[in-house]
């Protein structure tokens, strides 16, 4: 079975936007070893899984990227190139390449994605999504990008559990640009 990983920056207080979506609190001049990370973080991964609002702006932003003829970056490629799927209940066209709408019930489509062949897959989305994920068990692998930052009160991603998920940390890797990143894995029941 397919591995789904979960990629999100997070505030030390375990939010990932403000309470209007707010992102500016977010490091974004990153270094090259927490590039580096994020580059090896995503070989093995052939599949992305988005949720609507994320992927509006996610999509364009790595097609613009990778198709421009300036780009000499292999990892916009990866990104523009890997099938991405949208879970979404409001899109009923989609006009991005490489791209699947998916209007199914969450956990069927995943775990139904998870037993086709290929590669790892990786999540990234708002709160609602993310922790539907969550909630329904589903992410094998954690990787919180814990921003030097509280926010105080915003979107939360570990809401709606109604059991405890234990997870085992894998590593806990400080970078230079002041990002901490969390690796936890599910642990086993």
């Amino acid at each position: 079975m397919r591995k789904l990983k979960l990629q999100v920056q997070m505030s030390v207080d375990g939010f990932v936007a403000g309470p209007n979506g707010e992102m500016d609190w977010m490091t974004w001049d990153w270094d090259e070893g927490i590039k580096n990370y994020v580059s090896a973080l995503h070989e093995r991964v052939d599949t992305i899984l988005l949720g609507r609002v994320l992927a509006q702006g996610f999509i364009n932003h790595w097609s613009t990227l990778a198709t421009n003829p300036d780009t000499t970056d292999d990892f916009s490629r990866k990104m523009h190139e890997s099938l991405k799927i949208v879970f979404t209940k409001t899109l009923d066209s989609n006009e991005w390449e490489n791209t699947s709408l998916e209007h199914g019930d969450l956990v069927a489509s995943v775990n139904a994605v998870k037993e086709q062949p290929g590669g790892d897959i990786i999540a990234y989305g708002g709160g609602n999504f993310v922790s539907n994920l969550i909630k329904n068990d589903l992410i094998d692998d954690y990787h919180l990008f814990v921003n030097p930052a509280a926010v105080g009160k915003g979107m939360p991603i570990f809401q709606g559990l109604e059991s405890v998920h234990r997870l085992k940390l894998v590593e806990a890797r400080p970078f230079e640009c002041g990002i901490t990143v969390m690796h936890y894995k599910r642990s086993e029941k």
